[in-house]
C-alpha cells in the first residue's frame, strides 16, 4: 500500500508507514546507515530478489529516503545514500532496536547490560570499518568514530552528568548496567596520556545533548572529548545495544578499538569492570607495533568490495 493510499491523510504515522512500512524498506533504511551503498551489496546482505530490491529502492529514492548517486557512465552504475530525511528515520531503528531486545527477545524489564545476543552483534564488528558517521563534540567540534592518524578507543555509555545539572533520571542507579560511567570516565582520562603515548585517542559517546557533555566533561575535567549521539546516527549505524530509561534511548556500555583505517581491531561487551576496561584497552593498544596501519586481512561485513552491480542498478 502506498501512502496516497492511506485514509488518515492527517496521521504521522499512516503517512510513515506508506513510506516505510514493510520490513524490507527498513532493512534497507538499516544497512544504509551501516554504510552499504551499492546495489549487489544491498541483494547480498538482506537475501532480496533483484526485482524486490530495484521496486523498494526505487520507491525510497522517490520519496526522498535515499539519493541515487551515479559514479560510474558505461556502464551506468548508482550509489544509494541515506539523505537528510532518511537520516531523521535513524531514531525509529533505534527504537526498533531496543523494543525488540527488551519485548521479543527479553522479558520486557529494563536492562543497561548487554546481552549474550547483543554482545554477540557487536563482536560482529570484528575486523569490519566503521561507517563515515560525523557527531558534535561538547566543545562544539565535530568529530568522526575514527581518525587516519591514529587509534582510536571509543567507548559507549549510558549517561554521566554534572551534579549541579541533576541529569540522572529516577531510579537510574537500580538499572543493571548503568553505574560506572563516571568512573570509567575518570579512569580513561587518567590513563589518556599513556593512550597518546601509545599511538591512541579516547572519543566517548553518549545519547546526551551536547551541552550536558561539556557540563560533565568541565565537572570532571576530560582532556579528551565526549560526543553525542543523540540523533542515533552512531547506534544506527554500528546497531549499538541500547535501553530506554528517562524518555530516552540510551547506549549499553560497550568499547572498540578503532584502527587509524578506520578497521575494529577490538570489542569489549559487555564491560562489567568499567575501570579495568580501561586497563585492558590501554594493553590492547600496546599491543600492536608503532606505527602500524591496523588493517585487517579479513574483509568485513560492511567495507568489502561488492561485486560490480549490474547496469542501470
Amino acid at each position: 500500500m502506498r501512502k496516497e493510499d492511506l485514509a488518515d491523510a492527517d496521521c504521522g504515522i499512516a503517512q510513515s508507514l506508506g513510506v516505510v512500512g514493510d520490513w524490507q524498506s527498513l532493512l534497507i533504511v538499516r544497512e544504509a546507515a551501516a554504510g552499504v551503498s551499492r546495489f549487489e551489496a544491498f541483494t547480498h546482505e538482506l537475501g532480496l530478489s533483484r526485482r524486490a530490491l530495484t521496486e523498494r529502492l526505487g520507491r525510497l529514492v522517490e520519496d526522498g529516503v535515499l539519493e541515487r548517486l551515479q559514479y560510474s557512465e558505461h556502464p551506468p552504475r548508482f550509489d544509494y545514500r541515506l539523505t537528510r530525511r532518511g537520516e531523521g528515520l535513524l531514531p525509529v531503528l533505534v527504537a526498533l532496536q531496543e523494543w525488540g531486545t527488551r519485548f521479543v527477545m527479553g522479558d520486557g524489564a529494563v536492562s543497561g547490560a548487554v546481552s549474550d545476543a547483543e554482545s554477540g552483534r557487536v563482536h560482529g564488528l570484528l575486523d569490519t570499518r566503521v561507517p563515515d558517521v560525523a557527531l558534535t563534540a561538547h566543545d562544539g567540534s565535530t568529530v568522526t568514530l575514527a581518525d587516519a592518524d591514529r587509534w582510536t578507543v571509543l567507548f559507549f555509555f549510558p549517561g554521566a552528568y554534572a551534579p549541579e545539572t541533576n541529569g540522572y533520571p529516577d531510579g537510574w542507579g537500580d538499572i543493571p548496567g548503568t553505574r560506572g560511567c563516571t568512573l570509567e570516565c575518570r579512569t580513561y582520562a587518567r590513563h589518556s596520556a599513556a593512550l597518546a603515548d601509545a599511538g591512541a585517542r579516547v572519543l566517548g559517546v553518549s545519547t546526551q545533548r551536547p551541552d550536558q557533555l561539556a557540563a560533565f566533561a568541565a565537572h570532571a575535567q576530560l582532556p579528551y572529548l565526549l560526543a553525542s549521539d543523540q540523533d542515533g546516527l552512531a547506534a544506527s549505524a554500528l546497531r549499538l545495544p541500547v535501553f530506554r530509561a528517562g524518555g530516552a534511548d540510551r547506549l549499553k556500555r560497550t568499547t572498540l578499538l578503532i584502527a587509524p583505517d578506520g578497521t575494529v581491531r577490538d570489542v569489549q561487551a559487555p564491560v562489567t569492570d568499567p575501570a579495568g576496561s580501561v586497563e585492558e584497552m590501554l594493553a590492547a593498544v600496546r599491543s600492536h607495533e608503532p606505527g602500524r596501519s591496523g588493517r585487517s586481512t579479513r574483509a568485513g561485513r560492511r567495507t568489502r568490495a561488492a561485486p560490480a552491480p549490474s547496469p542501470g542498478r
